[in-house]
C-alpha cells in the first residue's frame, strides 16, 4: 500500500521542554542531542508543525486519578514548588512557535488535548510525524493513539529520544518494528526533502 504524500502532514514535536532540557529530576540529555534535527524539521514543516508541552499541576491534590499518586513522588516538580517557566519550550523552538500552535496537554498522548484529534480531523491532516521526547513515554503514547485514530504515522528516527538510551533503543527494535504497516521511519534528511515536494 502506498503512503499518503505528506501534503496534508503534520510535524508534532513532543515535550521539548525546559523542564526536561535543564538540570531537573527529568532531565534527558537527548533533548540536546536531537534538537539539532527537531529544528530542521520545524524550519521545513514551517506552518504545519505543533509543538507539544507537558503540563504539570500545581500540587499532587490538583491532579486526579493515579496522576495524584504520580504527582505524590515527582512533587518538586510541580508548579506550586517550581517555576513555572520550567514547562516553557527550549529557547530556539520557543521563538518559533505561535500560540495556535502550541498544544498544553496533562497526559502522555497529545491526544490527550481537548479537541486535538478533533483539529486534526477538521484541517485534513491524514499524516503525523513524531520528534522529541521521550521515545518510550511520551512518543510512545502519541503514537499509540494515532494508530489507532487511523493516522498514517512517520517516526523522525533521529529526531527522538529519551533519557533511557536502552528504553529508547528497545521500543524502536522490539516495539515499533512489530507494525511495519503501521508505523514509518525516516531520517530527518529524508523528511526535510520531502517536504520540499510537499
Amino acid at each position: 500500500m502506498t503512503a499518503p504524500s505528506l501534503t496534508n502532514s503534520r510535524h508534532i514535536v513532543i515535550d521539548m521542554q525546559r523542564l526536561f532540557a535543564e538540570e531537573t529530576v527529568w532531565h534527558t540529555p537527548a533533548v540536546t542531542e536531537i534538537l539539532p534535527n527537531v529544528l530542521d524539521l520545524t524550519h521545513a514543516f514551517a506552518d504545519r508543525t505543533l509543538f507539544a508541552k507537558f503540563m504539570v499541576p500545581a500540587a499532587p491534590s490538583h491532579a486526579t486519578g493515579r496522576w495524584r499518586t504520580y504527582y505524590e513522588r515527582w512533587s518538586m516538580l510541580t508548579t506550586g514548588t517550581m517555576d513555572p517557566a520550567m514547562q516553557d519550550l527550549v529557547a530556539p523552538l520557543a521563538a518559533l512557535a505561535e500560540p495556535r500552535n502550541v498544544i498544553e496537554k496533562t497526559t502522555y498522548s497529545i491526544f490527550g488535548a481537548p479537541g486535538f484529534h478533533e483539529r486534526m480531523i477538521a484541517e485534513g491532516v491524514d499524516t503525523l510525524i513524531f520528534s522529541g521526547v521521550e521515545t518510550d513515554v511520551c512518543v510512545l503514547a502519541s503514537l499509540f493513539h494515532a494508530i489507532d485514530a487511523g493516522f498514517h504515522v512517520i517516526v523522525a528516527s533521529d529526531a527522538i529520544g529519551s533519557s533511557t538510551p536502552l528504553s529508547h533503543a528497545a521500543t524502536l527494535e522490539h516495539i515499533l518494528s512489530r507494525m511495519p504497516e503501521q508505523v514509518e521511519f525516516r531520517t530527518t534528511a529524508e523528511l526535510v526533502t520531502a517536504a520540499s515536494h510537499a
